[in-house]
């Protein structure tokens, strides 16, 4: 026999909001459907050494795709921007992380994890910053113009998505350009008859750290509130003295930021680098935000590692099927909740 709560009504007839049960919450149930999506391959790959492989290499595809992905997500979150130049910052990231890496090659080259990891740190941080600060003038140029209006952000920063690969070719040339990884990194481990890539399980790791750290951000720190409560009601904020437009700014900052992330981590995943990466994985970042719900981190996080898996599984299963898997995927999601997996105004409530 189930028990039905009533709402409990506040002084003068207000109904206060009732805590839900965490399987009720949409951020919970979508959760579930990583390990429901791993476990429903399990027979289908028939062997389990083939399916603890590619389930990893899809967990790494996945945080990939999240760390770009997040920026792009967290900017319109709370902003409500839908910044298609993105891909220019996935593109510039990757080009400064393999100008550091070119410049530090001894340290990549030598057998040091503890030197292998300060060169990729070193051209991660580097990538980041200067995107970071190409964002604060891209912001102030471009999407500052057009907000608002959702038609005109998304073909002026596709515009500046075109110019930032043509100075691409500017600075580095139109040819692909070879980023491999550092020396720690190369190969695998092995586990009795399982064999691990070390940089996948390094991607996971990096992955699970920084959704930690956003998380940790929005929910639990001063500026993580700020930010919320400015996307609530700006005008009571700024009568605080706050300026919200600066904290913005730095919300796209940061959002740039992690995009420059991603394109050095994917860089050295394929191991080459083009002009126009950003623009090829722009399509699926995109994707991978609908499908968890535009504006949400929680959602994002769930969606890349459904699209990296699946992908994954389809890819071994039925190779001509694995590009049309991921539109599947959002098909599915779409029909079953428009807003996607985790609404960004439902999430964690």
């Amino acid at each position: 026999m189930t028990t039905r709560v009533e709402p409990i009504q506040a002084t003068g007839g207000e109904p206060v909001k009732q805590h839900r049960a965490w399987w009720h919450r949409p951020d919970a149930q979508a959760a579930v459907l990583v390990p429901a999506l791993a476990l429903l391959a399990l027979p289908l790959t028939g062997d389990f050494s083939a399916w603890l492989t590619l389930t990893l290499a899809g967990l790494a595809m996945g945080m990939m795709l999240f760390i770009m992905t997040s920026g792009f997500t967290l900017v319109f979150g709370l902003m409500d921007v839908l910044n298609f130049g993105h891909g220019a910052f996935i593109s510039l990231g990757a080009f400064f992380g393999f100008t550091v890496l070119a410049g530090l090659e001894s340290w990549r080259l030598v057998d040091s994890l503890w030197l292998n990891l300060l060169a990729f740190g070193l051209a991660a941080v580097a990538a980041m910053i200067a995107c970071g600060l190409l964002s604060w003038a891209f912001e102030r140029v471009l999407v500052r113009r057009v907000y608002g209006n959702h038609l005109m952000q998304i073909l002026i920063t596709m515009g500046g998505l075109i110019v930032a690969e043509q100075l691409i070719y500017v600075f580095w040339g139109g040819e692909d350009w070879p980023m491999l990884k550092p020396a720690a990194f190369q190969g695998g481990l092995q586990w009795g008859d399982l064999v691990f890539e070390k940089y996948r399980l390094l991607a996971v790791v990096l992955g699970l750290v920084l959704f930690a750290a956003l998380m940790a951000v929005f929910k639990w720190t001063r500026l993580g509130l700020l930010i919320r409560a400015g996307v609530e009601n700006r005008e009571m904020v700024e009568s605080f003295g706050y300026n919200v437009r600066r904290l913005f700014v730095l919300v796209f900052m940061a959002g740039s930021a992690l995009a420059a992330m991603g394109g050095v981590m994917w860089g050295l995943y394929d191991e080459v680098i083009t002009a126009h990466l950003g623009q090829s994985i722009m399509i699926t970042v995109f994707i991978v935000a609908i499908i968890g719900g535009l504006g949400s981190i929680e959602g994002c996080f769930i969606a890349a590692l459904m699209v990296g898996l699946l992908s994954n599984y389809v890819g071994f299963l039925a190779p001509k099927l694995a590009l049309v898997s991921t539109i599947g995927l959002l098909v599915v999601v779409l029909m079953w909740r428009p807003q996607g997996l985790v609404p960004a105004t439902q999430g964690g409530q």
